[in-house]
């Protein structure tokens, strides 16, 4: 397509430990079909081939039930592409959009109404300093948060966790449940103990947080992620109730591409417990979310 670079998405492998009935992916992608819903704007990424057709084969491949997306940051605020997928999907898909205090009432609902269950905050900077083209920064998320509230969306935080530190008491105050990408963004290097990531802890025994368990964005020491373990392992023991766990499939800017089934049976491995892994795969995201809970795949 001219005006932008297109890839392929990375393909992904089948876990060898297979996923409870129910699981939910909380954090994925789509992009395109691109002839239907090109980017509204320049991006510093090239653009993976991740059309829902895509997305529903690798969905498949991992034995996911669920999933959430994410707005992409080349599409701004325009959610067309993501509200195709959901409605494309059966209702295995929910997403979660950008949006600044400009929208209104009316289009907000029809979001929600389509599928959109949160809106994404970003404090996160590109490469050269400057926030994302196209993402929207936590001081909407004060604004917005009325109307959050009364339409039930919660907010998806992008920030490393020093920011988060700083900005998590007064965001508790606004009473949207608060939903971190990626583990918070902790610090390998500092560990478990450092007082950012003791912040985040701290937030999480509100009730009122809830962490992505995505360790791809905290380190890059693929395959196996040796120093987030530690990280990992505070946030499970801390509150395993308020956890769900994303891929960030397509891997956008991470070079090599992570293995998502990989990915899953690294998670399975460092949790060692079929029932803690059914909570934060299947309990949880049915409860942040609004998924069909495990009794239905019980009963099925």
């Amino acid at each position: 397509m001219p005006g932008f670079d297109i890839v392929a998405a990375p393909p992904v492998s089948a876990p060898t430990v297979a996923l409870p009935p129910g699981a939910c992916d909380a954090h994925s992608h789509v992009f395109g079909p691109f002839d239907r819903f090109p980017p509204l704007q320049a991006s510093v990424y090239a653009l993976p081939d991740a059309s829902p057709d895509v997305h529903a084969a690798t969905r498949a491949k991992l034995g996911v039930a669920y999933g959430v997306l994410t707005q992409p940051a080349p599409y701004a605020n325009d959610p067309a592409a993501m509200l195709d997928a959901v409605r494309r999907s059966g209702g295995a898909l929910k997403a979660v959009a950008a949006t600044d205090s400009a929208i209104d009432d009316a289009t907000l609902e029809a979001w929600r109404a389509g599928g959109i269950c949160g809106l994404r905050f970003v404090e996160m900077r590109a490469p050269g300093g400057q926030r994302y083209p196209g993402s929207v920064g936590a001081d909407q998320l004060v604004a917005l948060a009325p109307r959050m509230r009364a339409l039930g969306l919660h907010a998806q935080l992008w920030a490393n966790a020093a920011d988060h530190a700083t900005l998590l008491p007064d965001l508790l105050r606004l009473g949207v449940p608060l939903v971190l990408d990626h583990m918070g963004c902790p610090d390998p290097a500092r560990g478990p103990g450092d007082p950012s990531f003791g912040a985040i802890l701290d937030a999480m025994k509100t009730g009122q947080v809830w962490v992505k368990l995505s360790v791809c964005r905290v380190s890059r020491t693929q395959p196996d992620y040796p120093d987030v373990k530690p990280l990992h392992d505070a946030l499970v023991a801390a509150m395993p109730n308020r956890l769900v766990w994303g891929s960030d499939w397509p891997y956008v800017r991470l070079d090599p591409s992570p293995d998502a089934g990989r990915l899953l049976d690294l998670f399975a491995g460092w949790l060692g417990d079929d029932a803690l892994r059914h909570r934060i795969l299947v309990e949880n995201p049915a409860a942040l979310y609004g998924f069909p809970g495990p009794s239905k795949h019980a009963a099925a």
